[in-house]
C-alpha cells in the first residue's frame, strides 16, 4: 500500500500569478479583523512573557491565527520580492498620528519599506520560529522564558499587519 503524504507547509512560489501575495493578504483581512489580529497578537505576546498564567483564548483559535500568521509571513515575503510590480506610494495628507499607528511617515508613504525592513533582519524561518514560540509558552506554564529577544519581531509583525492593510486598502481605491 503507497503511503500519501499531505504536506501543509505553505505553497509559496508555485503560483506564478503577478499578484498573489495580494490575494492571500486579501484572504488574511476577509478572515482576520485588522484590530483584532492586533490584539489576539499583543495577548499571545503578553502571555508567553508571563510564567504563571496561560492564555484564555480557545485552542483551536489560536492555532488558527498561528497559521494564518504563517501565511501572512509568506505573503509579506513574496509582497516584498513583487515590489517593483506594485505601486502603492501615496502622498500624505493632513494624517493623525493615530492612523499612522507604529508605521513612520516614509512607512505610510510606502508600506513596502516595512516588509524590506523586516525581512532584512528575520527571514521566513525565523518569524515562524517566533510565533511558533509565542504560541507555545502562552499556552502554558513554564519555568522558563523565551531564550531570544522576541520583541523585534513582535513588533516587526504589527508593523507588517498595520502596512499590510494600507496596501490592501490603497489597491482598492485605485
Amino acid at each position: 500500500m503507497k503511503k500519501i503524504r499531505t504536506d501543509f507547509q505553505s505553497r509559496l512560489g508555485k503560483s506564478r500569478k503577478k499578484h498573489y501575495g495580494l490575494q492571500q493578504m486579501e484572504i488574511f483581512f476577509q478572515l482576520n479583523d485588522l484590530a483584532v489580529s492586533k490584539e489576539l497578537l499583543n495577548s499571545i505576546m503578553s502571555y508567553a512573557l508571563k510564567r504563571d498564567s496561560w492564555i484564555k483564548e480557545e485552542p483551536s483559535v489560536i492555532y488558527h491565527f498561528h497559521q494564518a500568521m504563517r501565511s501572512f509571513v509568506r505573503a509579506s515575503y513574496f509582497i516584498m520580492l513583487k515590489e517593483k510590480k506594485l505601486k502603492i506610494n501615496a502622498q500624505l495628507e493632513n494624517i493623525s498620528p493615530l492612523a499612522l499607528g507604529l508605521l513612520t511617515e516614509k512607512e505610510y508613504q510606502n508600506p513596502l519599506l516595512v516588509f524590506k525592513k523586516a525581512f532584512k533582519e528575520y527571514s521566513i524561518n525565523e518569524f515562524d520560529y517566533f510565533i511558533s514560540g509565542m504560541v507555545y509558552f502562552s499556552m502554558g506554564i513554564y519555568d522558563k522564558l523565551p531564550e531570544r529577544n522576541m520583541i523585534n519581531p513582535y513588533i516587526h509583525l504589527i508593523k507588517m499587519l498595520d502596512a499590510a492593510y494600507l496596501i490592501i486598502e490603497r489597491k482598492g481605491k485605485t
